[in-house]
């Protein structure tokens, strides 16, 4: 089973990527949904008693964590090394469930794939790429995104330009879904019958290292 990673930064069009490999039937690990269920659960407790106050009924107000990370952004590295093994294991059983009901290949979501090492675990990387206007207007059509945030959030990621080179593939988002869609199935066509080493080699025995969120 082939194991590739699609990562991009902030805008870059991942869900759109991701949600149209999903309809074409593969499966897609999203690992910021993980995060977000286990700061409903699993990491809570450990979160509050790292970042006491931002954890309320149980669950972790992302808001409230997220203002103390912009006062105090040397605490990341506290934050990672909660959640970047609780991800890791969500991600482990995702691609032995994968294996087990034959799939040839799987796709974990992950936007800091190279930021934190990850792509050597991965027998592939397709990047999501626009142009930095694109990226900023799509950006700051969020609800809530300000420039301040967005200018944060780039701070944390590669360039995206590095991670184009890096990439296996690189598919440009700059056009219509249609357009992106037809790079996506350009891939998937290319990949087929390819055989991957690295499910067996980091996954299948638990000993997959790098942090992945």
């Amino acid at each position: 089973m082939l194991v590739i990673g699609l990562t991009g930064s902030i805008g870059m069009g991942k869900s759109a990527a991701a949600a149209h490999l999903r309809a074409r039937g593969v499966g897609v690990f999203d690992a910021d949904a993980a995060v977000h269920t286990l700061y409903a659960g699993a990491a809570a407790t450990d979160v509050e008693a790292a970042f006491p106050g931002t954890v309320r009924d149980g669950v972790v107000d992302r808001a409230r964590l997220s203002a103390w990370l912009r006062d105090k952004p040397q605490d990341f590295a506290r934050l990672e090394a909660i959640v970047h093994p609780l991800v890791r294991a969500e991600e482990r059983a995702f691609l032995l469930a994968e294996e087990k009901r034959g799939a040839t290949l799987a796709v974990l979501e992950i936007p800091l794939l190279f930021e934190t090492g990850a792509e050597r675990l991965m027998d592939a990387v397709i990047v999501v790429s626009t142009s930095p206007d694109i990226q900023r207007q799509r950006v700051l059509e969020r609800s809530g995104m300000t420039a301040d945030q967005l200018a944060s959030l780039l701070a944390r990621q590669m360039p995206d330009a590095e991670k184009r080179r890096r990439a296996d593939f690189v598919v440009d988002t700059s056009g219509t879904l249609e357009q992106t869609h037809a790079q996506l199935d350009a891939i998937m066509t290319s990949l087929a019958g390819r055989r991957g080493e690295a499910f067996q080699k980091h996954w299948a025995s638990g000993r997959a290292d790098a942090a992945t969120t």
